[in-house]
């Protein structure tokens, strides 16, 4: 790999087992690999034209994951980014003036390390140098959702909020080299060659920054609320291809 994907989107929730109804229920997902994992157990989804979702549930008594759902409830976690060297990344990221946290190189087949929210406009952003092609992928999968599920839509990406553009254009474009467009209401655009999904990027200097929703596409009709799931904690909105 020579340049940077965006990977995946991550979920956190306490029951990775309520997530199936939703992720292959009502959007489609193909349940893909997963694995366990200290004090947390993920797994992952995949959609139509290659977007993927992981849903992170806690393990044991006290973790990051712990904490995170007892601050926030579920919702958004992460977003991950597959970098071709982690040190370059890193460095980037430093230069720019970010903190790294939890950096682990220790294992050749997955190298990571994070961007921590209170600098990364409200959003935990991964760095991840996996060995190989692709890594190792574990052999287990995550729970089965219902019988006959829908045809699965396509996960376009995700939509956040940044107080200004220079921060977005900092994080997004000088560290992790994302391809820049605008869109019609001025929503920074952010494509990686290579990549099926995509961050859009409201500016709003009033607004909270972080997460606002997953975004979607599908031809079919889909039957979610229209503000944050209750069980993910998640807004799923359908939007523009």
């Amino acid at each position: 790999m020579t340049r940077i994907r965006f990977d995946h989107i991550a979920i956190g929730m306490p029951r990775m087992a309520d997530a199936p109804p939703v992720l292959a229920g009502a959007l489609g997902g193909v349940p893909a690999y997963g694995q366990s994992s200290g004090v947390f157990r993920w797994g992952l989804w995949t959609f139509d034209g290659g977007g993927a979702i992981e849903i992170l549930e806690p393990m044991g008594d006290d973790g990051f994951l712990h904490r995170f759902l007892d601050e926030r409830g579920p919702g958004i976690h992460h977003v991950t980014f597959r970098v071709p060297s982690l040190a370059a990344a890193c460095a980037r990221a430093r230069a720019a003036g970010y903190d790294i946290v939890g950096l682990d190189d220790s294992d050749p087949s997955w190298k990571e390390a994070f961007l921590h929210p209170k600098q990364a406009l409200g959003i935990v952003v991964q760095f991840a140098e996996a060995g190989g092609a692709d890594g190792a992928r574990p052999e287990w999968l995550p729970p089965p959702g219902p019988p006959d599920p829908p045809p699965p839509v396509s996960i376009l990406g995700l939509r956040l909020c940044a107080q200004s553009r220079a921060r977005a254009v900092r994080q997004w474009e000088l560290v992790l080299e994302g391809e820049r467009t605008e869109g019609a209401g001025g929503e920074l655009i952010y494509h990686w060659p290579g990549s099926p999904m995509r961050l859009a990027v409201d500016i709003d200097p009033a607004r909270e920054e972080g997460p606002i929703a997953i975004e979607y596409a599908s031809a079919r009709p889909v039957a979610l609320p229209e503000g944050a799931h209750p069980v993910l904690g998640t807004v799923f909105t359908r939007g523009v291809a």
